[in-house]
Parts: structure tokens; sequence; C-alpha cells
């Protein structure tokens, strides 16, 4: 009877617990264990889900057998949404969870309603650009051969700043949906440091910015390698277009027993601190007409940040002003 109930529990394509008259789990599915990050067999409901509002539900179900349904937040890294049907199956105490998980559902609406706040507020000026280019081209030059090529540079170049500002929000909204999926191909940091020198050896040749890598020559971590290809690439940038004046960028490479570890240092004018604690907003920037003169969407480093999440990283900032700036992250080793 034991295996026949396991084998059930199994076969649902959602989570589910069995919990027995103490209390206590007694049977859990592989969907369940992904979801509460643990395999809760053996242990007390009230230790696996810490929820006052679903140990409410379950009392209530136990004195009432009628079905509940309660929604509850699981506080992993990142946080997950839930549902709980909690019924009772009707012998020896026994109680039937069924967990699903509401977290993708719930951040595609969320991806939705801020890519529309996102979008529409900050592509009003390039759009507010390109028509009064438009406009004028229309009217007072609309026989001005150089004013004409004039504006229709600024159409072109405002025009390119709202491809960059999609893709990016784009690629933000991507990263969200499947945060709370972990990744774990075996990838190399090293590699990835030097094939983000390489896509941005010609920007930094451009500003006059040596790049160097230093470190560890094997590194393996457990991730995504488009994606830690991407963070790389956006500290780097960074590092070359704001830390120009530096006229050096060292990239490097080091692990642990536990962690690789890939640092971007620039040598150029720094961050003040005030601003550290926010870099990583949303369209953040430390100077706006700065960032815009270079074409950055303000996105940059939220993309990283999120990329990290999802790698159960973070991001580490260290800057002096006049002295320069250091972003690094740890990402956990790969492990056969």
């Amino acid at each position: 009877m034991e295996n026949m109930v396991v084998d059930f529990l199994q076969a649902l394509p959602d989570g589910a617990l069995i919990i027995d008259h103490e209390g206590m789990v007694t049977a859990s599915n592989v969907a369940a264990n992904e979801a509460l990050e643990l395999d809760p067999g053996g242990l007390a409901a009230s230790s696996v889900i810490r929820s006052s509002a679903f140990a409410t539900a379950l009392a209530s179900v136990r004195s009432t057998h009628r079905p509940a349904i309660i929604d509850f937040d699981i506080y992993s890294n990142p946080p997950r949404q839930i549902s709980a049907h909690i019924a009772n199956l009707g012998y020896d105490g026994q109680v039937l969870v069924i967990l699903r998980d509401l977290t993708r559902a719930q951040a595609i609406e969320k991806m939705r309603s801020d890519f529309v706040a996102n979008a529409s507020h900050e592509m009003r000026t390039p759009l507010s650009s390109i028509l009064g280019a438009i406009e004028t081209l229309q009217g007072p030059a609309k026989n001005d051969a150089k004013g004409r090529d004039m504006f229709l540079a600024t159409m072109l170049t405002q025009a390119q700043r709202m491809k960059r500002l999609i893709d990016d929000l784009l690629t933000l909204s991507r990263i969200e949906l499947n945060a709370h999926v972990r990744p774990s191909a075996k990838v190399s940091l090293p590699q990835i440091a030097k094939q983000a020198r390489s896509n941005l050896g010609q920007l930094a040749k451009e500003l006059g910015v040596e790049v160097s890598l230093t470190g560890d020559a094997e590194v393996f971590v457990s991730g995504d390698g488009e994606e830690l290809l991407q963070v790389a690439q956006n500290l780097l940038e960074n590092a070359v277009k704001y830390g120009s004046s530096g006229k050096q960028v060292v990239m490097f490479c080091a692990s642990n027993s536990e962690t690789g570890t890939l640092a971007i240092q620039d040598f150029g004018k720094g961050i003040a601190q005030i601003h550290l604690p926010r870099l990583t907003e949303r369209f953040y920037r430390v100077s706006t007409q700065e960032s815009r003169q270079r074409g950055g969407t303000g996105l940059g480093l939220a993309i990283v940040k999120h990329i990290l999440l999802r790698h159960r990283s973070k991001l580490d900032v260290h800057s002096i002003e006049g002295d320069g700036s250091t972003f690094s992250f740890s990402i956990p080793l790969f492990k056969s």
C-alpha cells in the first residue's frame, strides 16, 4: 500500500505531500521536494511550510473535513509563490497537500505590466526627438539639405537607442521569467572572460584601454554559459567605457573550495559611495547625460543582478572616487 501511494504521488504533475495525524510528512514527490528545496519526509509540516495561513488551513481541514486552498510564499532565493490545495484522505487522519507553483505565472503577469510601464516611460524622450525631427523636416528644413542630414542622423541615433532599450527590456523579462530555475551546466569562467574580452576588443582599442586577464586558468562553475557571458560583457563594457581614463582594465579569475570568482577592475574615476546601493536598480544612472551619450539604457546592471540571482549569486562592488572600481561575483563550482 505504501509503495502504491508513493507511485501515485510521483505520477502527479504538481508537488504533493501526505501529512499524518501528528502533523508529520510521511510521503512526498520529486516536484514537492524541488519546490520546497528539501526532502520533507519525516519532518514536521510546520517546519517544512512555515506559514501561519497554511497551519490554520490545515487545522480547519482536519476539523471540518472540507478541502481548503491557501496561497503562501516560500522564502527561497529567489522566492516562490505557492498555491496549496489541502484535503482529507478520509482515513487515519491523513491529509493530502497539492502544491502548485505560481511563480512563473505571476512572473509573466509582472513582466507584462513592468514592460509596459518601463517602455512607455523610457521611450518618451527618443520618440519626442524623432517626432520633432520629422516635423522640422516637413516644415522649416524641408528644402535644407544640410539640415536634413543632421535631423536624419538624430532620428537614426534615437531609433537605435529605442532598439537597444527594447532588446534590454526583453532580455530582462526573459531572465526574470526563469529566475526560479537554477542553471547547472559546466561553465569555464576563464573562457567566459576571454570571450568577453575578444567581443569588446574593438571598443577597448577605440577608447585606448588595455584589457588583461589574470588568475587561475581552470575555474569551472555551475551555470548558464550564455547568461554568464552577458554578465561578463556588461561589466567589462562598463569598465572600458566609464573607466577609460585609467587606460587599463584587469579581469581576474580565481576559485576556492566552494566557488569560482570573476572580478573586473578599472582604474578610472570611480563611483561615489552614495550611488553604490542603487547601481542595479532599473534605469538608475550615476550620470544620466554620460550614460545616454555612451549609448546606455540604464538596464545593464539590472540584467546582471537578475542573472546572478538565478545563479544564486550577487554582484559585489568596491569603488573609491578617483581610484577606480571593482565589480565581482562568485558562482558555486561545478560538481559532477
